[in-house]
């Protein structure tokens, strides 16, 4: 972790408190878009680790997850495949579902995405419980594709069950 990024996306990243429901303190990340520099590094922060571990797809967790997905996957030369929310995907869908910190979830990715040659790694931009994060981790893996790791903009301290996630690298940019 670059601490002094670190530091500058603690600054830049704004807490609404009660947001969407009473309790939660919703990460914005809107102030980090407006800054095209600082977006700039925090996608060679995210893809750099893994320039060398030949990944060939990039799971992007619908939907802020797509906004540094794709240049994470054109920064790895990699495809990117989108893990939606139920019905978004045109094509046949796997699905898998999820607990959130406020309710429940699934995502889907299209059937034909991926198969035992492809070498992902998943691109959001908060962990917080790491339920969505393990969704797509049993989803991808169903799929027979490899999990190569996580990469994250944040990770939101103490919330995630370390058993979670077990077994799995996780990188994130900053511990909020």
């Amino acid at each position: 972790m670059n601490e002094a990024l670190s530091i500058r996306l603690e600054r830049v990243l704004r807490v609404i408190p009660d947001f969407p429901k009473p309790g939660i303190r919703f990460r914005d990340i809107t102030p980090l878009l407006a800054d095209p520099g600082l977006m700039r590094e925090v996608i060679a922060s995210l893809s750099e680790p893994f320039a060398t571990r030949d990944i060939s797809h990039v799971v992007g967790v619908e939907s802020r997850g797509f906004l540094f997905g794709v240049p994470v996957a054109l920064a790895l030369n990699a495809a990117f495949v989108p893990a939606r929310k139920p019905g978004k995907l045109p094509a046949r869908s796997e699905r898998e579902s999820f607990a959130l910190e406020y309710g429940s979830d699934a995502l889907e990715i299209h059937a034909d995405a991926l198969d035992h040659h492809s070498r992902v790694l998943i691109v959001d931009d908060i962990l917080a419980t790491g339920g969505t994060i393990a969704a797509g981790c049993r989803l991808i893996e169903r799929l027979g594709a490899k999990v190569v790791a996580v990469s994250v903009l944040g990770e939101i301290a103490g919330l995630c069950d370390p058993s979670v996630l077990a077994g799995r690298e996780v990188r994130s940019l900053v511990l909020l």
